[in-house]
């Protein structure tokens, strides 16, 4: 037990192992971020959208790294918020950039009492960015239905994913909502609330 800090208290700076190993989650909660890796691949930020995904990665380090206690979520939040929007000229509005800074928070929380469970989880899960790919896949196996038992391996890996947790679009699973009269498409499930219509 560390008794320098006088009151038993967490130690408000991460000790440097700690910070890699928030570094290291922050990549981790980033890559099965739907919304961040559909930016990606398919480039909204341009050619770039790999490396404007790295910067984001990297504000939010240097953010929790400089930032002066108390930390705010909201400040996190709009951090965010304004990359997606300027990086990848995409409003995110599914409630989902609220659950990242949640995560994000509670990881930091975590690390500053040198607990690092829920990282050592997210190592262990499959990488988002695989049923990203998956989902598509079954898209694509819709159409062609001499692939019928590939649809349905690929439909299993993504249903194992949603059941893991991880958000998967869902858009590309199932039937797509038919517009209303004037021309609007209604998405029931919330997740897809802040996506591009055609």
């Amino acid at each position: 037990m560390d008794s320098s800090n006088g009151g038993g208290e967490a130690p408000q700076v991460l000790s440097s192992e700690a910070a890699a190993i928030l570094s290291e989650g922050i990549s981790l909660v980033l890559s099965r971020w739907t919304a961040l890796q559909m930016a990606v691949e398919n480039q909204w930020g341009g050619r770039e959208s790999r490396g404007k995904a790295d910067l984001l990665v990297t504000a939010i380090q240097s953010w929790f790294a400089q930032t002066k206690p108390p930390l705010y979520i909201d400040d996190l939040e709009g951090i965010i918020y304004d990359d997606m929007l300027h990086s990848f000229n995409t409003e995110i509005e599914d409630g989902s950039v609220e659950e990242v800074a949640e995560q994000l928070m509670i990881m930091h929380e975590e690390c500053l009492k040198g607990q690092y469970e829920s990282i050592q989880k997210l190592k262990q899960l499959a990488p988002q960015r695989n049923a990203v790919s998956q989902s598509k896949l079954v898209a694509n196996d819709e159409d062609d239905e001499s692939s019928d038992e590939e649809g349905l391996e690929d439909s299993m890996a993504v249903e194992e994913a949603r059941q893991e947790g991880m958000d998967v679009d869902q858009s590309k699973t199932v039937a797509k909502p038919q517009p209303d009269p004037e021309g609007w498409t209604v998405v029931a499930n919330r997740r897809n609330k802040g996506r591009r219509s055609n």
